[in-house]
Formats: structure tokens, C-alpha cells, sequence
């Protein structure tokens, strides 16, 4: 049988991400169990997701507390106190402290929804779709004190097509972060991803003929 992660999710809303995980476990897809989800906001669906699955839910508001470091250290408490290994994050719309991603070394993933290192920060589909790119996408990383700059994981790639408008193309691009998310948390569960410098090396990979052609948007006939 094998190993289960303990992984411990943090969101803000509604959870779509957090969902896909949970898909993937409950299919067998990803060898992980989520010990605990996390929201700074009472409202967030995510929450209702997780009580869905008998997942355990807490809310930690993030007002109250005097600084970013001093409401992180609740939080990092009780992620250990869950016995959590690897941190997700899944829409948790809170820039984390140098305390809390010193005390999860190489244990934090984000995905982002561009490709990385373009348009980082909020509304990376929306800074895209204005910029005029004709591809985008989503990236997972490592997470590092540098806004969304770690040591990428995995992308994948959305052309913008011609009748896109942001909305379509975010919807797009969001199919695409539920399908590599849970992947990346299944390769860190079989420990095949090692970090070297900036770049994560993923270990018995095979390459694959078809990724070495071009993309060309638009199409060149």
C-alpha cells in the first residue's frame, strides 16, 4: 500500500483547486491525504468543499493579529500541530511571512495562473489577456520569499484564441491548473522532484518526442 502525503490545503474562496485534489485522491490518482484545510475567511466555499468529504475545516481569520508573521505563526502551528508535511496553497490570497516558508523548507506549492516568471502576482489571466501574448497558462512552484518566483514544477500551455475574452480564457486556463496541480502533488508524494538551483528535476522522466514541437499561435498553415 502506498504511502499517503499528509498535506494540508489553505484557500480563500471557493476551492475549485482544492476540489481537484480531492477528485484525485478519491480516484486513486494521487496518494495523499488532506489533514486539514485552511481559510482566512469564514465564507469561503472551499471550506463547505472539504466538510463535503469529511475533510477537517478551520477558519483562522487573519484580522486581529498585530502583524503578517504573528497570524503566519498561528497558522504554521496548526499545520504541524495536523502533522502536515507538504503545504498547498489553492487560492490563499495572503502574501506568507519569511517565518512561514522557513518553517515548511521546500514544503510549499502554489500555482499561478500564467506562466511563469510573466505576469506575476493577482489577476496573472487578466495581466495576460490585456499584454496581447498568444499563449498563456498556468504554472506550478515551489514557493520562495519572491512573489511567485520559485523553482517551477510544471506548466501547462493555453493558446489565446481569437474570440477569448478574459473570462473564457481564465475558464480555460483553470481546466488546465486542475489537471497539473494534482500531478505535481503526486510527483512530490513518490519523491521525484529534486531542486537544483532554480530548476526542479523530475526524476525517472521520460522524454517525450511530441513536447519538442513548436507551438505557433496563429496557426502557420
Amino acid at each position: 500500500m502506498n504511502r499517503k502525503l499528509p498535506i494540508g490545503v489553505l484557500l480563500s474562496g471557493g476551492g475549485t483547486n482544492l476540489q481537484a485534489i480531492i477528485d484525485a485522491i478519491e480516484q486513486g490518482r494521487l496518494d495523499a491525504e488532506i489533514r486539514t484545510v485552511v481559510s482566512n475567511r469564514e465564507n469561503a466555499y472551499g471550506l463547505t468543499r472539504a466538510r463535503n468529504h469529511d475533510i477537517p475545516a478551520t477558519v483562522i481569520d487573519h484580522r486581529g493579529h498585530p502583524s503578517r508573521e504573528a497570524y503566519d505563526r498561528v497558522v504554521v502551528e496548526h499545520l504541524k500541530g495536523q502533522g502536515v508535511e507538504l503545504v498547498v496553497l489553492a487560492g490563499f490570497m495572503r502574501l506568507l511571512s519569511p517565518f512561514f516558508i522557513r518553517s515548511f523548507p521546500d514544503r510549499i506549492m502554489n500555482i499561478h495562473p500564467a506562466l511563469s516568471p510573466s505576469f506575476a502576482g493577482l489577476h496573472g489571466q487578466k495581466q495576460a489577456f490585456e499584454y496581447g501574448v498568444r499563449f498563456s497558462g498556468c504554472t506550478v512552484h515551489f514557493v520562495t520569499e519572491g512573489l511567485d518566483e520559485g523553482p517551477i514544477i510544471i506548466q501547462a500551455v493555453v493558446p489565446v484564441l481569437p474570440e477569448d475574452t478574459e473570462e473564457t480564457l481564465a475558464q480555460r486556463i483553470l481546466v488546465q491548473e486542475h489537471r497539473i496541480y494534482p500531478r505535481a502533488i503526486q510527483l512530490y508524494s513518490e519523491g521525484r522532484l529534486v531542486i537544483e538551483g532554480r530548476k526542479v528535476r523530475v526524476t525517472g522522466e521520460e522524454s517525450d518526442a511530441s513536447a519538442g514541437s513548436a507551438l505557433v499561435n496563429p496557426h502557420i498553415p
